[in-house]
């Protein structure tokens, strides 16, 4: 019998990762909005658990005889407003930050998707390291237009041309696999 029960949820993970989330009316914004959604989610794990993991080194270092190193202080935090003045200005912070982290990695990933099935559709159905790459320049250049305030020119090349490597290597390693 639970064979039976472990299989189930099994077929149920496995179509979830088929499945949409949204039927929006249009393949395009069917993509985005399933891209955006669950890289969201991912985006919000990471934040949350890279704070859980911060907060728990942090508490071991500080119960340490003497003051806490350079290391191990906040500027390992990428969230260093955490530290508010009690609880609930902690959760907010944390809540803030965390939609913040989350709603960019949504982005990214609508963007990504969408261009890559924009290329598809604009080159007649292929699907290859070249839609990749250029769905990985923008995504990466826009993403670095949209993290800072001061970003120079330099530093949205250097995100396009990351993005690019990353998103090439992906698409060529996933034949290997």
């Amino acid at each position: 019998m639970e064979k039976s029960g472990g299989r189930k949820v099994m077929d149920e993970i496995r179509s979830f990762e088929k499945a949409s989330l949204f039927d929006l009316g249009h393949p395009l914004l069917n993509r985005i909005a399933d891209s955006f959604v669950k890289a969201a989610g991912v985006g919000a794990l990471q934040a949350v658990s890279r704070e859980a993991y911060f907060t728990v080194v942090d508490g071991f270092d500080s119960s340490s005889m003497g003051p806490p190193s350079e290391d191990t202080g906040s500027k390992k935090h990428r969230f260093p407003n955490l530290r508010g003045e009690n609880n609930s200005k902690s959760l907010e912070a944390l809540v803030k930050n965390t939609g913040k982290e989350s709603l960019q990695w949504g982005l990214a990933a609508g963007l990504y998707s969408g261009i890559t099935y924009g290329m598809k559709e604009a080159r007649g159905g292929a699907h290859d390291w070249r839609n990749s790459a250029v769905a990985g320049a923008l995504t990466g250049a826009a993403m670095a237009m949209t993290t800072s305030e001061r970003t120079s020119h330099e530093q949205v090349v250097q995100s396009a041309l990351t993005g690019a490597a990353i998103s090439t290597a992906a698409n060529l390693l996933s034949s290997v696999f």
